[in-house]
C-alpha cells in the first residue's frame, strides 16, 4: 500500500496554507496509479518522488484531473518531508519543467527555498485578455493600469492580472468552465490575480479550474512566475524580496517569500510546511 503523507505548504498552521499529498518513494507506480492516488487524495496536487541518488529525486505532480509539469507548493511540501526524515540540506528535483534546486533549513520549523527554472514573461494578447475578463466577470476598469496583463513563466505559464482594488480581488466569482477552457487552450496552469498592498506585500488569488479546483490557497509556481513578471516589466533594479499573501479569502492564509535578482532569471520562493 502506498504511503501518502499530507502537508500544508507555505504555512506553519495545518489549517492554513495549501494542502499537498507527498509520496516519498514512488518507484513502481505507473502513471495510472499516480493519477488514481492524486484523485483519491483530492488536493490540488500530489507529488511523487523517486530517489535518483546523491540527494536527487525525480519528482512528478498530479492534480485530481491531470499531470502538471511543475508545482511549487508540492515541491516545498516534499522538500520539508525529506528534511524531516533525513535532515535539512540541499536537494535537486528533476521535474518535467527542468531541474529545480531546493535548500531546506531548520529554523523555528523546517523552511524550504526552491529556485525555479529561468523565468520569462510576455504581454497578454487582446484575445487572451478579453476571454479571461469575460470568464472572470471583470471589466478593463477592474484592472490596475499601472500593471500590464502578462503571461508569465517559471516552469508553467500563468496569466497575471492586477486588480485595481482589494475589494475587486475579494469578490472573485468566475465562470469555472469558461476559464478552464481558455486555460487549456492557452496552456496556462493558473491565473495569478493580485493586488499590490505596498512595495513588499502582494495579495493574490489563483483560480485553478484546469486542475479541477476552484482556487489554490498557495501557488509556488505562480509566485515564481510573478517574480519573472516583475523582472520583465522593469520593476527589479536591484535584488528584491516581497511576500505574496494568498488564501486569505478562502480562510487558508499562506505566505510565500519571493526573491528576485535583476541579473538572474531564476526566482527563489521560500516557505514552511507542516504535517496535516
Amino acid at each position: 500500500m502506498t504511503d501518502v503523507l499530507r502537508y500544508a505548504a507555505f504555512t506553519t498552521d495545518p489549517a492554513g496554507g495549501n494542502p499537498a499529498g507527498v509520496v516519498l518513494d514512488a518507484d513502481g507506480l505507473d502513471d495510472a496509479a499516480m493519477q488514481r492516488i492524486a484523485a483519491e487524495v483530492g488536493y490540488s496536487e500530489t507529488a511523487f518522488a523517486s530517489p535518483a541518488g546523491d540527494h536527487r529525486y525525480r519528482l512528478r505532480y498530479f492534480s485530481p484531473l491531470a499531470e502538471v509539469a511543475f508545482c511549487g507548493h508540492a515541491t516545498v511540501a516534499t522538500a520539508v518531508a525529506l528534511a524531516e526524515r533525513d535532515g535539512p540540506g540541499n536537494l535537486v528535483f528533476d521535474t518535467k519543467a527542468g531541474s529545480v534546486r531546493v535548500r531546506t533549513q531548520q529554523r523555528d520549523t523546517v523552511v524550504a527555498s526552491l529556485t525555479s527554472v529561468p523565468s520569462s514573461s510576455r504581454p497578454a494578447t487582446e484575445d487572451e485578455l478579453g476571454r479571461a475578463l469575460a470568464a472572470l466577470g471583470w471589466s478593463v476598469a477592474d484592472l490596475d493600469p499601472d500593471w500590464p496583463p502578462h503571461v508569465a513563466y517559471a516552469g508553467n505559464d500563468h496569466l497575471v492580472l492586477a486588480a485595481r482594488t482589494r475589494e475587486r480581488l475579494a469578490e472573485l466569482d468566475y465562470d469555472f468552465d469558461a476559464l478552464g477552457d481558455l486555460m487549456r487552450d492557452r496552456g496556462w496552469t493558473t491565473v495569478q490575480l493580485f493586488w499590490p498592498e505596498n512595495a513588499g506585500t502582494v495579495h493574490a488569488r489563483d483560480p485553478f479550474p484546469v486542475g479541477g479546483v476552484v482556487e489554490d490557497p498557495a501557488t509556488g509556481a505562480a509566485a515564481a512566475a510573478f517574480g519573472g513578471y516583475l523582472r520583465a516589466t522593469g520593476r527589479v533594479r536591484e535584488p528584491r524580496r516581497l511576500t505574496i499573501v494568498q488564501g486569505e479569502d478562502m480562510g487558508r492564509r499562506s505566505e510565500l517569500v519571493v526573491d528576485v535578482d535583476p541579473d538572474d532569471p531564476r526566482i527563489t520562493v521560500t516557505g514552511a510546511a507542516t504535517r496535516i
